[in-house]
């Protein structure tokens, strides 16, 4: 499937090297298949207000019969935040717990202490400044918004869950928490040169804007090792705790750094494990789960992993409750893109794919002709699974087995990103 970016490793990819792709010429989907998914669109529309259309109705109730609602997006955009909003709404009335997010537990309660405050974009942008790269992609204005408006719509037990490593500028605020924890001589002495080392590791990238050297990849092992040991000692629960989430999120970013092991695999297992905890102690919790979209396919994903959607989608079919995978994508816009540490992101543009196969395109082709210019598609792709997918095209065979409902806005636009870095520029 293809789209803009798909998870957390491709911002650190973006700091840290580039990949170039080939695109090779193929046909247009074949006319028969073309008949058949024009009979699975439905276009809608997302308002402040709600949704609408005839996609809108299909939304609804499939949102309705189910206990987990999956959303796969492309990340840093206005739009995505927007629906997900709606989502939120539709979701409250019969009971959300809460919203899992792809952030490490400790950003993810960051992110919960403040969604509630009227200034939380204002909180937001302080705490990133302080911590610049210290939260994945909830340094953006519209996901801060949206956490927001989720909680205010789903009541005062509306929690987020963090399911990934921290991101790379968290290393100060996992110190800083470990500090405050009160733990022991021995630990403290320790944690309290690692701090020294990550305020200097924070100039370091500020000053260069590369992250590889942010505390999380730069710190030396050895010093790491002597406060490991040190915590093992005296550092108390919560401060093992913690240290276990920076040593973790460290090896995960090292691995990916040096294309070695299996640092996605590792990272899908983590997350595994931080949600089956989560729901250990919320048996009956009602979720909505918002990640990159490669994350969330119910099936073996285009990375040829089971990741936490494919665990999502067992758990509840165990449970005898529905999960439903939708995947959000853009047929043409902008988003934030990543452009270093402390540095304004940048606005990219993209369109669909011309050259190579993309759903998206097929379903631009097939939409219905009375669609208004500005309408949202919807692709039910459990009814194009009814039908059997043998006849398929391979990229429809892929997304048909990974998702439930495909969804093509029109246009998607940048967000903001607060902090240090500025407004999205060309």
């Amino acid at each position: 499937m293809r789209g803009i970016h798909r998870g957390l490793s491709a911002i650190l990819l973006a700091g840290l090297g580039a990949f170039a792709t080939g695109a090779v010429a193929q046909e247009a989907a074949p006319a028969a298949f073309t008949t058949r998914l024009a009979g699975v669109i439905t276009p809608f529309e997302v308002n402040p207000d709600g949704l609408s259309g005839a996609g809108g109705l299909v939304l609804t109730r499939a949102v309705a019969d189910s206990r987990y609602v999956l959303i796969g997006e492309s990340h840093m955009t206005r739009e995505i935040p927007a629906f997900t909003t709606q989502i939120c709404r539709l979701m409250a009335p019969a009971g959300l717990d809460a919203m899992v997010i792809e952030t490490g537990p400790e950003a993810a309660r960051v992110v919960d202490s403040l969604m509630r405050s009227d200034d939380r974009e204002d909180l937001m942008g302080a705490f990133l400044s302080d911590h610049p790269d210290g939260v994945a992609f909830y340094g953006g204005r519209d996901e801060v918004r949206t956490a927001g408006d989720c909680a205010a719509a789903a009541g005062p037990d509306f929690a987020l869950w963090g399911l990934d490593q921290e991101f790379l500028g968290s290393g100060g605020h996992l110190i800083g928490e470990m500090l405050a924890a009160e733990p022991g001589p021995l630990a403290r002495a320790a944690l309290t040169g690692l701090a020294a080392r990550d305020q200097e590791a924070t100039a370091a990238a500020l000053a260069s804007g590369s992250p590889a050297d942010l505390f999380l990849l730069s710190a030396p092992q050895e010093a790491l090792d002597r406060a490991a040991a040190a915590v093992a000692q005296d550092g108390g629960a919560r401060v093992q705790y913690l240290f276990g989430l920076l040593t973790e999120s460290r090896a995960i970013y090292q691995a990916s750094q040096a294309r070695t092991g299996d640092p996605n695999g590792r990272r899908a297992r983590l997350m595994k494990r931080t949600l089956a905890a989560r729901l250990a102690e919320n048996p009956d919790a009602r979720v909505l789960m918002k990640f990159g979209a490669y994350h969330l396919y119910k099936s073996i994903n285009p990375l040829s992993q089971r990741d936490i959607g494919a665990y999502v989608a067992e758990r509840a079919e165990g449970e005898g409750v529905t999960a439903l995978h939708i995947v959000v994508e853009g047929a043409r816009g902008s988003y934030a893109g990543y452009a270093g540490t402390g540095r304004p992101a940048t606005e990219r543009t993209f369109d669909m794919d011309t050259q190579e196969p993309d759903w998206r395109r097929d379903v631009v082709l097939a939409r219905p002709a009375d669609a208004t210019p500005g309408s949202w598609m919807l692709v039910d792709l459990r009814a194009l699974r009814a039908g059997g997918l043998a006849s398929a095209p391979e990229e429809w065979r892929e997304l048909a087995l990974g998702y439930d409902i495909a969804i093509l806005a029109p246009t998607f636009t940048a967000t903001r990103v607060l902090g240090r870095e500025a407004a999205p520029t060309r």
